[in-house]
């Protein structure tokens, strides 16, 4: 249902990927279908005898369409007045063709007369290929769904309650579908394939936040990007596109569970960062369900210690390959089960590599459970006792029927939109893969997508520019030595490095599932704001 990536395991990027950041499928309109239908059957040849040809009406051009509703919120002790606008943006190509309507949901702080000091910041999910419904229903619209903490939240009916940790207290908020899921989609010429890959989605997305900025007289307002998971890959492209081609500076960047080099989390043969970079997140995971023996009650603690063992004795010898003795090799099997709760003998087997998910089937084997890989505090049965690798992640099944439902009820009853319509929690990508490529980016030879220079050169041609990251201990999806590790590593100038801040949670991929988190990451970032605007 959401999240960053797909399957694959000896190659990481492991997956399932509907919220969990694990997503599900999307159809054309019917509309568009027909449409396109009927120019196939058009271009077909034919034997007969043509008709004299006939003049025709020009096609019907597709429209934006949107429902405006009015509400109110109490937040902080406020009480906020707020329009609610549904509606769709259309794209067009170079040639001013259409090719899209991308769906959003717009929430402004009607009470407010100069927009001029109002922020807007748009948010949006990952997958690639998921809709908005998580950081939308979840984390910071102004209704959210009530779910169950780290266990499987039960069927209907769900809970729909006002979002106290909604952000619009401080900034207005644009929620945004990507094209082929919600109900986003490809129109005239194009087709949704077409808008998937790391280049086309960026000037879909560049395009969508142009328009709606332009049409809603936003230009001179503070503007933020709010993404999660592989959102996070989007906004260090979509930001550096907004600056570069339309001259739209931004005034902060949020990027929540975060990945900017998909080398960084991905166990390629012959190739063990992602096995130094998981280090801390499995320790974490491994006290959590009290599989390691004293632990401390300190989370920090293990953390600290486990990042130094990753970084020093578990990096160097896993640099000497094949040169490794068999007593070093032991020595550090041993300090490595002292840290991810996997047995010596289980260690040694994996050669000191074990991968995402071999330990999410492994930790909790004994007991009959598999542990979630966005967040790792949830478990889930085992469907086989003597898999190698996770088949699932339970963290996504726990929570995906709540969003989709409390979504789809939300929409039509509250918003009054799409009755008529259906919403594609994922895209159904249907044999179609996402193109990687990124243009300009690399040298030689191609390697992981990395989208780290877009970030710099974002942060570089604007110096005013912020960027704050959210990362859950309990992230095993993107890490968080490993966003450590990037953001250590941009080469970015003195003068900009402190631009970057960090903060952490007792959480997963998905922090705001967890109320004590929730709370504290509306706390964090409504201060990156403030603090923003400052600058």
């Amino acid at each position: 249902m959401k999240k960053i990536f797909g399957p694959g395991v000896t190659t990481v990027l492991l997956g399932v990927f509907l919220n969990a950041f694990l997503f599900l499928a999307y159809a054309p309109s019917a509309t568009a279908q027909m449409r396109r239908n009927q120019q196939n059957a058009q271009n077909e040849p034919k034997n007969e005898a043509k008709p004299e040809a006939k003049s025709e009406a020009p096609a019907e051009q597709p429209k934006e369409t949107s429902s405006v509703t009015d509400h109110t919120i109490r937040i902080g002790g406020e009480t906020i007045p707020y329009k609610a606008t549904a509606g769709t943006i259309l794209l067009k190509n170079d040639d001013g063709e259409p090719t899209g309507l991308m769906f959003y949901v717009a929430y402004t702080r009607s009470d407010v007369k100069d927009m001029t000091h109002r922020p807007v910041a748009f948010f949006y999910n990952g997958g690639p290929g998921s809709s908005t419904i998580w950081l939308h229903m979840g984390a910071y619209g102004p209704k959210r769904v009530v779910t169950s903490d780290a266990t499987a939240t039960p069927p209907a009916p769900y809970k729909l309650v006002d979002n106290e940790d909604s952000l619009l207290d401080v900034t207005d908020e644009v929620f945004i579908d990507a094209m082929g899921t919600g109900f986003s989609h490809a129109v005239g010429k194009a087709h949704n394939k077409d808008f998937w890959g790391v280049d086309q989605d960026m000037r879909a997305f560049g395009q969508f936040i142009n328009n709606y900025v332009t049409e809603n007289n936003r230009w001179n307002s503070p503007k933020f990007l709010i993404g999660e998971s592989y959102g996070t890959f989007r906004s260090a492209v979509v930001g550096n596109y907004l600056q570069s081609h339309y001259g739209m500076d931004l005034n902060g960047i949020v990027l929540m569970s975060s990945v900017l080099d998909l080398g960084t989390i991905s166990f390629y043969p012959g190739e063990d960062l992602a096995y130094v970079l998981y280090v801390p997140s499995y320790a974490a995971t491994a006290c959590y369900h009290k599989i390691l023996q004293g632990c401390p009650a300190n989370l920090n603690s293990i953390v600290d210690q486990s990042r130094q063992f990753a970084s020093t004795e578990y990096a160097s010898a896993l640099l000497k390959g094949d040169k490794i003795s068999d007593s070093e090799k032991e020595a550090v099997a041993k300090k490595l089960a002292q840290f991810t709760g996997l047995s010596e003998d289980y260690i040694l087997k994996a050669n000191l590599r074990v991968n995402l998910p071999q330990f999410m089937a492994e930790l909790q084997r004994s007991r009959g459970l598999t542990t979630g890989r966005l967040d790792s505090r949830f478990s889930g049965p085992a469907d086989d006792p003597l898999a190698e690798y996770a088949s699932y992640d339970p963290q996504s099944t726990a929570l995906s029927g709540a969003y989709t439902a409390a979504f789809n009820d939300y929409i039509r009853k509250d918003l009054n939109y799409g009755k008529d319509m259906t919403y594609l929690v994922s895209a159904n990508f249907a044999g179609a893969s996402w193109d990687w490529k990124h243009g300009g980016r690399g040298f030689g030879f191609p390697g992981a997508p990395n989208v780290e220079p877009d970030l710099v050169e974002a942060m570089v041609s604007n110096p005013h520019l912020h960027v704050e990251v959210e990362n859950g201990y309990y992230d095993l999806a993107t890490p968080f030595y490993e966003t450590e590790y990037t953001m250590d590593h941009l080469d970015l100038p003195p003068s900009l490095r402190s631009h970057i801040t960090l903060k952490y949670y007792d959480a997963g991929h998905m922090m705001y599932v967890y109320d004590a988190a929730h709370a504290k990451l509306k706390a964090n970032v409504a201060a990156f704001i403030e603090n923003a605007l400052k600058q």
